[in-house]
Formats: structure tokens, C-alpha cells, sequence
């Protein structure tokens, strides 16, 4: 039965549940208080930067960490108590993959595959998706690149024919290339029916693959984006004639200005965000005496920053997110117990 066919059969309106998922080490909350749920067949994408609860999260949701209070539900299925079970319908790319380094590519596909039933077609699965990114796999894991090793960590995860596919930064150390073939499998992926739970520091790549799109900071979910409402939404940049100089930028009446709340630049333009159709604000604007006009959608950098204010060193060149130091652990941490490798 296909990953396909097993969605369609599921009557419930959500497949992944989070009920005040919390996870405390000592004082520090790494996820606190965290309630969302995820649709069967939807790319759903966890944003934040280093520290803000993303991986928690999936690790709680595979019952790879205990919850300090609260839970969370896979298909119906408890994720600590069921969790060998919530892990049989999930493949899963962990940010950090760690894998043989004396076995050549084909074979850690080979044993990968194995683990599951049906290994024989997910391996030939996996090597062709090793061919379609460029991927030698009849080198040894412990002569590849960083980024060739992330190849091989994708070709397994997405050649496993489960309903759930859960992708931790599945684009690091890729080139742009690459990058633009493991969106179109993520969304061949939703194409077939699978649900796609897509963590990553790239606002543009999670913009364009994901459904809908959750913002975490300091462990707490603090807004859900519905990426179909967001490209309704448009910047709009005015720069005021001479004549409107040094008075107040008119207002729209009635329902239009609702949500109309201008705001003036340092170099002298009025911006406006909306909130809905483009075409009544527009034709209030051509009543207006403007030099010059621009708009742009608004993006879900626009929506970020809200929760997320740029510092310096948060925005890399590749549009990537990033904070100045890495999370802070509590003392009583330990990395043994709260990290596993690709299995």
C-alpha cells in the first residue's frame, strides 16, 4: 500500500498534534508550551534561529526526548508511548546525520533500506535519487564533502515509503543547484500525499516549499503563517508630491482603512502593508498626488522580522538566519542521551 493511499484512508483532520509540548533542561525551556497541528498532506515549516525550539521539537515528535509536560500525538499515536510505532510512518533527515565512514554510499543506502520493509525497491529508490543529485555513492562516507554526505542522508530519508517526512535543514551545505532539487522532491513529495514537516534557516526555500509555516523564538511558538494568505498580502512604498509634503498622509475611509496604518522612512517614503485584495486600495491610491509608487509582495522576511528584528549577524548572504552564539545549554544537558544518528 503506498504512502499515497494510506493518507486518503486517514479520516482525521489533523495527522501531527501538539498539546503544551514543553521541554525543560534544569531552568532553560527549550520548547515551552507548544500547541499546533499539522494537516495530512501539507509542507508545514518550522523557522527560527539556533536555539529556538525547532529540532526539540522534531525529536519530541519521534520520542527521541521525553517531554516535560505535555504531548504530542502522530496519527493517533502517543509519541512516548507508541513511539517505535509513531517511528514506523516517519522518515526522518535529523540536522546532524551521522553515517558509517567506512562504508561506501551504496552500501549505507543498502543497510538504510534494510531496516524497513520493502528494503529491496527503497534502495533502488534511494540510488536513483543519489544519481538525480549528482551523488557518487561508490565512494566511502569517510572520503565525501559535507555536502555529499547531506546527498546521501536525503537520498535514504526520501526513498522510505512512509506518510511522514520530517526534514531538519535538509538544504545545508548544498549548493544552489542542489538546493532547487530537494525543493522540487519536497514537492513531488506532497504531490503523492505524503505530509512534509520542513525545518530550515532559509526564509526564501520555506516560502516557496511549505504550506503553511510556524515561527518559533526561545522555545515558544509564538505565530502560525498561512503561506497562501501571505502572498495576498503586498509592501506598498509612496513617495509624496511636493504639494503633500509636511502634512498628515491621508486616510482611507470605511472598511479600507481598517488595517491601514502608514508609516514614514528615514529617506522620506510612506509604507504601507495589506492585509487583503490589492484592487480597492489601489484605486483610492490613484486619487492621490504621488511622484512615485512601488510594490512589492511582503514576503515572509516581512513577517519574521516581527518576531525576529534584525541585528547584526543574524542575516547571511543566502538569505539564511542565524544567530551570534548558539544555544545556551543547561548544565545538566547531555548530548549522549538527546542526539541520535540517521537510523
Amino acid at each position: 500500500e503506498s504512502a499515497a493511499s494510506r493518507i486518503q484512508s486517514w479520516n482525521s483532520s489533523l495527522l501531527i498534534e501538539t498539546f503544551s509540548l514543553t521541554k525543560r533542561y534544569g531552568s532553560l525551556a527549550a520548547l515551552d508550551d507548544c500547541s499546533l497541528g499539522i494537516r495530512p498532506g501539507e509542507v508545514f515549516g518550522l523557522l527560527g534561529p539556533n536555539g529556538a525550539g525547532k529540532t526539540t521539537l522534531l525529536r519530541l515528535l519521534l520520542g527521541f526526548l521525553r517531554p516535560t509536560s505535555g504531548r504530542a500525538v502522530v496519527d493517533g499515536l502517543d509519541c512516548v508511548r507508541e513511539s517505535l510505532a509513531v517511528r514506523r510512518r516517519v522518515a526522518y533527515l535529523p540536522g546532524d546525520a551521522r553515517l558509517f565512514r567506512s562504508m561506501r554510499g551504496h552500501e549505507v543506502l543498502g543497510l538504510l533500506a534494510g531496516l524497513r520493509p520493502g528494503g529491496g525497491s527503497q534502495h533502488q529508490r534511494s540510488l536513483a535519487i543519489a544519481e538525480r543529485l549528482e551523488l557518487d555513492t561508490s565512494r566511502r562516507v569517510a572520503m565525501m564533502s559535507t555536502g555529499m554526505r547531506q546527498k546521501l542522508a536525503l537520498a535514504a530519508t526520501m526513498a522510505a515509503d512512509t506518510p511522514i517526512v520530517i526534514l531538519d535543514e535538509p538544504t545545508a551545505n548544498l549548493d544552489p543547484t542542489v538546493r532547487h532539487t530537494v525543493l522540487s522532491m519536497v514537492r513531488e513529495a506532497k504531490a503523492g500525499g505524503r505530509t512534509v514537516v520542513f525545518s530550515s534557516h532559509v526564509l526564501a526555500e520555506t516560502e516557496e516549499a511549505c504550506d503553511r509555516v510556524a515561527v518559533l523564538r526561545g522555545g515558544k511558538l509564538v505565530h502560525v503563517q498561512s503561506i497562501q494568505e501571505l502572498r495576498r498580502r503586498h509592501r506598498i512604498y509612496l513617495r509624496m508630491s511636493d504639494a503633500m509634503q509636511g502634512t498628515d498622509f491621508p486616510h482611507p475611509s470605511g472598511t479600507l482603512g481598517e488595517d491601514f496604518q502608514p508609516r514614514r522612512t528615514a529617506d522620506g517614503w510612506t509604507v504601507v502593508d495589506t492585509f487583503g485584495e490589492l484592487r480597492p486600495l489601489l484605486g483610492w491610491l490613484a486619487t492621490l498626488t504621488l511622484d512615485e509608487i512601488r510594490i512589492e509582495p511582503l514576503g515572509l522576511r516581512a513577517v519574521y522580522e516581527q518576531f525576529h528584528p534584525p541585528t547584526n549577524g543574524t542575516t547571511k548572504g543566502d538569505g539564511s538566519l542565524f544567530s551570534d552564539a548558539g544555544p545556551v545549554l543547561a548544565s545538566n544537558f547531555d548530548p549522549k542521551k538527546d542526539s541520535r544518528p540517521l537510523l
